[in-house]
């Protein structure tokens, strides 16, 4: 058993925080807690090992509208909590582990909880794994050091961490800034090998380019002059 799954051990309901954003595994997400019933929810969670479920939710379905049965969300463990005079908090979370919705209940709380199935990605041959993992550890690692070098290679160059590909994948997924909807598909995937080849497109698509922007401005830097467009 993982240590997320340990974490969600016994757990089959979660309150429910709709957002306009995915949240992944290892993911850290900062909210700002102000309408009373998700403060009385981040209460409440106190004495539930401070867990609840983020699932992504477009707001032009109306006030009323849910985010469907059979949506894929991630868990949110609060670790930190600073409370305002009012009643406000500020928090920071970390993703856990992904669930599916199954139904929603009546808890007679002021937010959603719903009975929830929790899933990880299937195991894979480490074989053909490993290769590709490395492969969009090496684009990643390119687009990151250009991003650096148009950036103004401020300080140093922060080392990016080696570790397992399902991991890498979300990693991956969380920094390159991806539309919702493209990052919602990636967490639907329970193929760590599919969700990695995705992404080996993507960056594809974007390192020669990344590249020849931040050697375009290198350039700038240097003499002062580029007959070169950048194109962000």
């Amino acid at each position: 058993m993982s240590e997320a799954s340990e974490k969600v051990l016994g757990i089959n309901q979660l309150p429910l925080f709709p957002l306009e954003v995915v949240l992944l595994p290892n993911e850290i997400l900062p909210l700002h807690i102000f309408e009373p019933r998700y403060q009385q929810m981040i209460t409440d969670i106190e004495l539930r090992r401070n867990l609840f479920g983020v699932a992504y939710f477009d707001p032009e379905g109306g006030i009323t509208a849910r985010p469907a049965e059979g949506s894929v969300g991630c868990v949110a463990e609060v670790r930190e909590k600073s409370l305002l005079p009012d009643g406000r908090s500020n928090i920071i979370t970390s993703g856990i582990i992904r669930f599916r919705i199954l139904e929603y209940i009546e808890t007679g709380t002021p937010y959603l909880t719903c009975t929830v199935a929790f899933f990880e990605d299937d195991l894979e041959n480490p074989e053909e794994l490993d290769p590709i993992a490395d492969e969009v550890f090496d684009l990643f690692e390119r687009i990151a050091k250009a991003a650096f070098k148009l950036s103004g290679s401020r300080g140093s160059f922060p080392e990016i961490p080696r570790t397992d590909p399902e991991r890498l994948s979300f990693l991956v997924t969380a920094a390159f800034n991806l539309d919702d909807d493209v990052k919602a598909k990636l967490a639907e995937m329970t193929s760590t090998k599919e969700r990695l080849s995705k992404l080996r497109d993507i960056l594809l698509q974007a390192v020669d380019k990344m590249e020849e922007n931040a050697e375009t401005v290198k350039a700038a830097q240097t003499n002062g002059h580029s007959k070169k467009n950048i194109d962000y």
